[in-house]
C-alpha cells in the first residue's frame, strides 16, 4: 500500500530509516562475535587436557627438592607433580610464592585455590582445610654438622635446635623440649633455607626437619653436614584445598593415574635420586 506522499519524499524517508537501523545491526553482529570469542577461549572449565582454566597454587618455594627457584622459575618434585596433575585434570597451575606459616590461613580465606608445599596431613589441619589422597611418605630427621659430636636426639642436651615455623619439625622439636629430652632452645625460621644458613654459620647446633629436604642439603654440603637420626613419624604429604572444593575430586583422579602408570616413580627418581620404597595410598 502506498501512502499519500510523493515518491521522492518516500525514498528520502526510507533512506533515513535505513541509515538509523543499519548501525544497530552492525553493533549487534559485533557483540555476537565478541561473545563467541570469549566462549571459545575459556578452555572448558575442568574437563579434558591441560591448558584450561588457570588455578592459583600456593607454595613456599624455598624447600628443595620439593619446590625452589631455578633461573627465576619454580621447580621441584611438587611442581612437576602439580604440572602433571593440571594436564590431566584440565587446568593450568599459576604458582604463588607464600610463606609457609600463613599458607593455611590464606587457603581457608580463599586467597588461592590449591596448596602444594610438602604439607603433612594432620588432624589439626584437616579441621580447617581438605586434603587430597597422600602423595609422599615422609619422616623427620636430625641434621647436625659432621663434627658436632651429636649422635641422636638423646644427645642434644642444651643445644639450640632450628626449625621452620609452622611445620611438623617445629611440633616435634617442642615435644622433645616438653618431655625434657631437649634442654636448649627451639629457634624458628621463616624458611628452611634460613635455618640451613644458620646451621652452616654456627648460629644453631642442629635442625629437625623433613628427611628428604635435609638429605638434599647433606648431599650438597661436601661432607660438612650429616643426618644422625631418622625420626619416624609416619607422616604423609597431601595437596590442600579450601573446604568442599570442587577441584579435590579431579586432582585425586589425576593423582591416582599418575601413581598407577609409572609417572609418579619417574618424578620421584628425578628429584629424590632413587625409586620410592612404597607409593603412598
Amino acid at each position: 500500500m502506498r501512502f499519500p506522499s510523493d515518491t521522492k519524499k518516500g525514498v528520502s524517508m526510507a533512506k533515513s530509516l535505513f541509515g538509523k537501523v543499519l548501525p544497530l545491526f552492525v553493533l549487534a553482529a559485533v557483540l555476537m562475535v565478541a561473545l563467541a570469542a570469549c566462549g571459545d577461549g575459556s578452555g572448558g572449565g575442568g574437563g579434558g587436557g591441560g591448558g584450561g582454566e588457570d588455578v592459583s597454587v600456593a607454595s613456599d618455594i624455598a624447600y628443595p627438592p620439593f619446590e625452589f627457584e631455578r633461573d627465576g622459575e619454580p621447580v621441584g618434585f611438587d611442581i612437576d607433580l602439580m604440572d602433571e596433575i593440571g594436564k590431566r585434570a584440565g587446568f593450568t597451575p599459576e604458582y604463588q610464592n607464600v610463606t609457609f606459616d600463613g599458607i593455611i590461613g590464606g587457603l581457608s580465606n580463599n586467597q588461592y585455590d590449591v596448596v602444594i608445599s610438602a604439607m603433612t596431613i594432620t588432624p589439626e589441619r584437616q579441621q580447617r582445610i581438605d586434603f587430597s589422597d597422600p602423595y609422599f611418605n615422609a619422616d623427620q630427621s636430625l641434621l647436625v654438622p659432621s663434627d658436632a659430636g651429636i649422635g641422636s636426639v638423646d644427645e642434644l642436651g642444651d643445644a639450640t635446635v632450628g626449625v621452620q615455623i609452622g611445620t611438623t619439625g617445629e611440633i616435634k622439636a617442642n615435644e622433645f623440649k616438653d618431655e625434657g629430652t631437649l634442654e636448649g632452645d627451639v629457634r624458628t625460621f621463616d624458611t628452611i633455607e634460613d635455618a640451613f644458613a644458620a646451621l652452616n654459620n654456627g648460629q644453631i647446633d642442629a635442625i629437625i626437619n623433613d628427611l628428604p629436604v635435609s638429605q638434599d642439603e647433606v648431599n650438597s654440603s661436601d661432607g660438612e653436614l650429616e643426618i644422625v637420626q631418622i625420626i619416624a613419624t609416619g607422616e604423609q604429604y597431601g595437596i590442600a584445598f579450601p573446604k568442599d572444593s570442587d577441584l579435590r575430586q579431579d586432582v585425586n583422579e589425576a593423582l591416582t593415574e599418575i601413581k598407577e602408570d609409572g609417572t609418579y616413580e619417574e618424578i620421584y627418581k628425578k628429584w629424590i635420586g632413587r625409586a620410592p620404597e612404597e607409593i603412598p595410598q
